[in-house]
């Protein structure tokens, strides 16, 4: 990684400085597509968080909280919060893991049966997406993003909180 990590910056020194704040652009790009996939799962009352979590019990259910978390990448407090309405609403069910000392979590029928009448949902707003961006440019955006995002992994936790 840390090869990587050279590779890009060798690359970055060739190219200008970025203006205006990284952050900042990242959620207004993220204020603007966020919008079009919950307007398509809003009417089966999901937002595009809790399908991405559907999505992730899906494909690795039964799993453990902490685990689940990691491989959405959030705290765990921030996934306890977002669990909370699915299992209100009957869509996810916890019970002890597999050693009777933990906790697992999974798709309910009912939400098994929501995530696929969900995924049609969120189809059509990736179609709305791929169309207005073109596929050039979201091929370089995924690609440019999953470099990022593997960069920003590879740093040392300390770096991220310094003072």
């Amino acid at each position: 990684m840390t090869a990587l990590v050279s590779q890009i910056a060798r690359n970055l020194s060739d190219t200008p400085a970025p203006r205006g704040c990284t952050n900042m652009l990242l959620r207004q790009l993220t204020r603007r597509v966020q919008p079009l996939y919950d307007a398509h799962l809003a009417e089966l009352g999901l937002k595009v968080t809790q399908y991405t979590l559907l999505s992730h019990l899906a494909a690795l259910q039964p799993v453990a909280p902490g685990a689940l978390a990691q491989a959405m990448g959030m705290t765990a407090s921030t996934l306890t919060r977002n669990l909370k309405p699915l299992l209100a609403a009957g869509w996810v069910a916890m019970g002890d893991g597999p050693d009777g000392r933990t906790r697992s979590v999974w798709l309910t029928d009912e939400g098994a049966a929501l995530r696929t009448q969900a995924r049609v949902r969120w189809k059509r707003a990736q179609v709305q997406v791929n169309a207005t961006l073109g596929a050039d440019r979201l091929v370089a955006l995924h690609g440019l993003l999953g470099e990022c995002i593997a960069l920003l992994q590879a740093e040392p936790e300390d770096e991220h909180h310094e003072a």
